[in-house]
């Protein structure tokens, strides 16, 4: 039994942040009814194995055209039975196809209207269009980030915006209005913005800057870069570490470990650090990156194994983690997906 048992979400949705929320709502027990537009004739279908987030995962689908008035009517019946309806329109197109929170409120008082957009319902930049790397150049992610070989911030592994900055934020957003809804019996309306859950991610450096003036840039703070033991590396087969030794203890256990000692006393020491980067990296490139990780990572070091992703859908900690499941498609058949 899930922990979210008992609560419906209809979800108009079709990728990125809302999808990611919908998702998320759906493991912790939610029913979730993916709302998807009508094919037009000719055109292609998106494979929900790869596309669709919560395949496999018991959420259900129904096809319904919101530009007809049977559409309109089937989903605002849908609506007045449902706990929750998360949309991702751009600002103002809910309302003018009449499926908008006042519609919706008005057959059911209690709903949790969770509206998703790029940068909030209302503001200058609310009619723009974007993506997850728009968001997070607006909410200074990018400019906090490394450099590529040419010099330019670095476009992130992860769609952190989507996922983090709006999907876990508009799931928080709607867990909350659930327990106040029953305390009180009111519904709410939900602006997720996710350019302000990014500015929620960036709240570390944001707040410096605000109470002290002191602007973080790449290669100016722990966290990015300047420190030669906060850093990636790369070892004798190509591959990579990733040390993050903050703490003293963990440093010492560090130099010890890779028999540079003369470095323990000078952790902090802005003189040293290119010197050390140095030496930690000819250490690194001795040995490979997996004989590092049985030397280090049990010995109180944070050295840990940068992996690809091939690597990370085999690896034993996270299988044993039950981190993967099965799932079905009607055509493919069985197959495996982020637990």
């Amino acid at each position: 039994m899930g922990l979210l048992d008992g609560f419906t979400v209809l979800d108009l949705a079709s990728v990125g942040p809302a999808a990611r929320a919908s998702r998320i709502l759906s493991d912790y027990g939610m029913r979730v009814i993916k709302v998807a537009p009508v094919v037009a004739k000719g055109a292609k279908q998106i494979d929900p194995v790869f596309h669709a987030y919560g395949a496999g995962r018991g959420t259900e689908r129904i096809r319904v055209d919101l530009k007809s008035d049977m559409g309109r009517e089937s989903i605002q019946r849908l609506a007045a039975k449902v706990d929750v309806i998360i949309e991702s329109y751009r600002p103002g197109v809910a309302a003018r196809l009449g499926v908008g929170y006042d519609h919706v409120k008005a057959r059911n008082p209690g709903i949790v209207y969770c509206s998703t957009s790029g940068y909030g319902q209302d503001g200058p930049y609310a009619q723009w269009v974007g993506h997850d790397i728009n968001y997070l150049a607006v909410g200074g992610f990018l400019a906090c980030s490394g450099r590529d070989e040419k010099g330019l911030p670095a476009i992130p592994g992860a769609t952190v915006a989507d996922s983090a900055g709006g999907g876990m934020h508009a799931a928080v957003a709607i867990v909350s209005a659930l327990l106040h809804r029953a305390k009180t019996g009111e519904g709410a309306y939900l602006d997720v913005s996710i350019t302000d859950g990014v500015l929620n991610l960036m709240s570390l450096y944001i707040d410096q800057y605000l109470a002290t003036g002191e602007e973080t840039k790449p290669q100016s703070g722990v966290l990015t870069g300047k420190y030669a033991w906060y850093a990636v590396y790369a070892t004798g087969d190509g591959k990579h570490l990733a040390v993050g030794a903050i703490e003293s203890h963990f440093f010492r256990n560090l130099c010890r470990l890779l028999d540079l000692e003369h470095f323990s006393d000078s952790q902090y020491d802005s003189a040293r650090q290119e010197e050390m980067r140095g030496a930690f990296q000819q250490r690194f490139q001795s040995r490979s990156r997996d004989e590092w990780i049985a030397l280090l990572a049990s010995q109180d070091t944070c050295v840990a194994p940068v992996l690809d992703i091939a690597e990370v859908t085999a690896d034993p900690h996270l299988r044993t983690r039950a981190a993967f499941m099965r799932a079905h498609h009607p055509e493919r058949g069985d197959f495996e997906q982020l637990a």
